[in-house]
């Protein structure tokens, strides 16, 4: 199966857009919204960007990986152990930020340097089984766009 490299390139491109997205997505608000619960129920805005730099590196590791060995065990992630134990609410969005951009621009250099072959390396996930590159590259593409959703829900709900 052999993969356009128009889209290949709309994939990085959009990959690379994901900082700038979250970034617009939080424009107007303080460390003290974003500390907010505005939903019952739902993560703090602070959260949600927590959440998203941790799974940045998570996905980091597992393309490397991918690459790098053959057929590794990708460990699933289970978010909400990550938010119980990592404290979120202590750190820094800003900090968070620049690890989300400073990651994507460091994988994006690597992606941009591959062959058809390589999108095609398959990791087995531990819950899910075998994943590709490929699919690994769109599921952390669309992370971002995923959660502003909810981000701008939050920003909305405050402004009530």
């Amino acid at each position: 199966m052999k993969f356009p490299t128009d889209e290949i390139q709309t994939l990085i491109f959009e990959y690379l857009e994901g900082p700038k997205i979250l970034e617009e997505s939080l424009l107007g608000m303080s460390k003290e919204d974003m500390l907010k619960r505005p939903i019952e129920g739902k993560w703090s805005t602070l959260e949600v960007i927590c959440h998203i730099a941790d799974m940045e590196i998570v996905y980091a590791d597992r393309i490397k990986r991918i690459l790098a060995e053959e057929r590794p065990t990708l460990f699933s992630a289970n978010p909400s152990h990550f938010a119980k134990s990592l404290y979120y609410h202590d750190r820094e969005p800003t900090e968070e930020l620049h690890l989300i951009y400073s990651i994507r621009n460091h994988i994006a250099k690597i992606l941009k340097k591959l062959e058809e072959h390589h999108w095609h390396r398959i990791g087995i996930h531990s819950e899910i089984g075998e994943i590709t590159l490929l699919k690994i590259v769109k599921n952390i593409t669309l992370h971002i766009p995923h959660h502003v959703q909810f981000i701008l829900e939050k920003k909305e709900k405050l402004k009530k």
